[in-house]
């Protein structure tokens, strides 16, 4: 015989909080919650990046320039110079950075080869993107747009650019498919 009796104490209508598809949910005053969030949206923590290890190490040929309009990139090496081959996947590898200087260094650093890459842009295609694909699926908010604008500047950089991400989009629009509806009640994000 059972020495231990369970008691049941009355619940106001609605306050038995079960799960779906249980026996408790078919019952009478019973509220099915919903499944926990599987969190699409949630921030991916980013993995230190190349760009930082070789800011860190005085590998970029760049330095950071104040003047009376906001700060600049002062390279150290003409731009149309550069081995595109190696430095722009760095570049691009840093804007999963969020940090200042590394944030402001990869993007503008990126802007600087695009303006003056012309033909040697279009070869290195397949090596950014990966670092892009990264970039997107950290889902912060300042890195997608950041990233977003990037592309806009990519696509118009040089001729064929553009054709040239074609073969990649089953790569890149997923994440943005992700977020393709975040405008109608939530944030805004401006671009």
């Amino acid at each position: 015989m059972c020495t231990k009796m369970r008691t049941f104490e009355p619940l106001a209508k609605g306050e038995l909080k079960t799960q779906g598809f249980t026996v408790m949910s078919t019952m009478k005053n019973s509220v099915v919650v919903g499944p926990p969030a599987a969190g699409a949206f949630r921030e991916r923590p980013a993995k230190p990046t190349a760009f930082r290890k070789f800011y860190e190490r005085g590998d970029f040929p760049i330095a950071l320039e104040h003047d009376s309009k906001g700060n600049r990139i002062a390279w150290k090496v003409e731009i149309e110079k550069l081995d595109y081959h190696h430095y722009l996947p760095l570049f691009f590898d840093g804007l999963c950075e969020t940090v200042h200087p590394y944030e402001f260094f990869a993007r503008q650093g990126i802007h600087d080869m695009l303006e003056h890459g012309g033909n040697k842009v279009l070869p290195v295609i397949p090596q950014l993107i990966i670092p892009i694909k990264n970039a997107l699926n950290t889902r912060n908010r300042q890195v997608i747009c950041t990233t977003l604008k990037v592309l806009q500047h990519l696509v118009v950089s040089a001729e064929m650019v553009g054709e040239a991400l074609v073969p990649y989009y089953r790569q890149i629009l997923p994440i943005l498919n992700i977020f393709k509806n975040m405008n109608t009640h939530q944030t805004y994000i401006s671009l």
